[in-house]
C-alpha cells in the first residue's frame, strides 16, 4: 500500500514495525473478526486477544516476548522470511508508519517517527501520499473498522485532519 514511498525490500530488512516495547505495545495491530477468521484458516498457531465490545482482536504476543529487553515480537514475524501473513496483513500493518488517531473527537492521520526510512524523508513526500488518496483510504477503513482508531499519542506529528 505504501510502495510509492517505501520499498518492500527496505521494510523487510528493517522490521522495526513488528517489534514492540512495553511503551508502544498499544500499537499492536487491530484485526477485524473477518480477518481473524482468514488468518486462522491459514495459521492455526496464532492466538488472539479480544478487544472487548469492538468485535476486533489483537495478536496475543505473550509467548513472543524477550523479557530481558522487554520487547514483544509479532507472532506472524519469521526471522528469515519477514511477515508470514501475505495479503492477510492487518490494515494497521499495511499503512504503518501512518496511524489513524482520535484527538478531541476528530480523526487525524499521524506518522510514527520511529520508522527510519520515513523519518529521513521530507515531510512533503509523506503528506503528498496522503493527498493522492491514501488519506481517504485510511479514513474509509476507520469508518468500516472503528477499532483501528487509536487515541492520539503526544509526539506523533499530525499530517492530515479529517474534514466533516
Amino acid at each position: 500500500m505504501l510502495k510509492n514511498i517505501l520499498s518492500p525490500k527496505t521494510c523487510a530488512e528493517c522490521r522495526i514495525c513488528c517489534i514492540f516495547d512495553k511503551y508502544d505495545v498499544w500499537e499492536t495491530p487491530v484485526i477485524s473478526s473477518e480477518l481473524k477468521a482468514a488468518i486462522e484458516s491459514e495459521r492455526d498457531d496464532l492466538k488472539f486477544v479480544s478487544k472487548g465490545e469492538t468485535g476486533a482482536y489483537i495478536f496475543n504476543m505473550e509467548n513472543n516476548r524477550d523479557e530481558k529487553k522487554e520487547l514483544f515480537f509479532c507472532p506472524a514475524l519469521d526471522n528469515e522470511k519477514g511477515c508470514t501473513l501475505g495479503e492477510n496483513k492487518p490494515f494497521d500493518c499495511k499503512i504503518w508508519p501512518y496511524r489513524v488517531m482520535e484527538l478531541g473527537g476528530i480523526q487525524v492521520i499521524s506518522v510514527a517517527s520511529i520508522c527510519p526510512e520515513i523519518y529521513s524523508m521530507p515531510l512533503k513526500i509523506i503528506t503528498e501520499e496522503l493527498e493522492r488518496g491514501l488519506g481517504d483510504i485510511i479514513f474509509a477503513e476507520a469508518d468500516k473498522n472503528p477499532a483501528i482508531v487509536k487515541p492520539y499519542e503526544k509526539g506523533y506529528p499530525i499530517l492530515k485532519v479529517r474534514s466533516r
